[in-house]
């Protein structure tokens, strides 16, 4: 009696055992895990950041920013071997999940929040935002606008950003130029009352 290996063609006498199916469970091997790692770590270093600030630029407080930011780069590192312009698609999932955020918020709680990797020191947090005073402008602005601004200091093209929001390329250029004269306006405003 023969078994058959389907392989390589060829029958294999009864007396050889079967040959075993691999030890452990079918995956990337740990040379490619290790890759993906590194290369997810690398993103992350340089885009959590970015991206936190991304989002309070939405209007999103510091902490929510925060938070938001660190989960996102964890679905992201689940989804990381199908993701192909990981960029776009933290930002992207860092404003729809604020958008759910605001959304679901029934009343505005101040929570205190806790020290993180991000905010090591969240009592500093308004030191910060006096800090950055742009903040207040961008945050006066009607929320397209703010988003559009948004997206272009996150280094997006206003053709990245229609495409990424389901825009026409024509609306995302007259809110970033409305977002743009605002902007104008408020420092032409400051500079004046120095």
């Amino acid at each position: 009696m023969s078994t058959h290996n389907p392989a390589d063609g060829t029958d294999l006498p009864s007396t050889t055992p079967a040959p075993l199916g691999p030890l452990r469970p079918p995956g990337p091997s740990d040379s490619a895990r290790q890759r993906t790692d590194a290369e997810f770590s690398a993103f992350y270093r340089t885009n959590i950041r970015p991206l936190t600030g991304f989002l309070i630029v939405h209007g999103a407080q510091v902490q929510v920013a925060a938070d938001i930011a660190q989960d996102v780069m964890t679905d992201a590192y689940r989804n990381w071997t199908g993701i192909t312009h990981p960029k776009a698609w933290v930002h992207k999932a860092a404003s729809r999940a604020l958008v759910r955020k605001v959304a679901s918020v029934e009343e505005a709680v101040d929570d205190i929040p806790e020290p993180s990797s991000l905010l090591p020191r969240p009592d500093a947090i308004a030191e910060w935002e006096t800090r950055h005073d742009a903040l207040p402008m961008l945050r006066s602005l009607p929320m397209k606008q703010r988003q559009v601004m948004a997206w272009t200091l996150a280094g997006f093209t206003p053709t990245d950003i229609a495409e990424h929001l389901g825009l026409p390329a024509e609306n995302v250029r007259a809110n970033l130029r409305k977002a743009r004269r605002t902007a104008a306006a408020h420092l032409t405003a400051r500079e004046e009352d120095q």
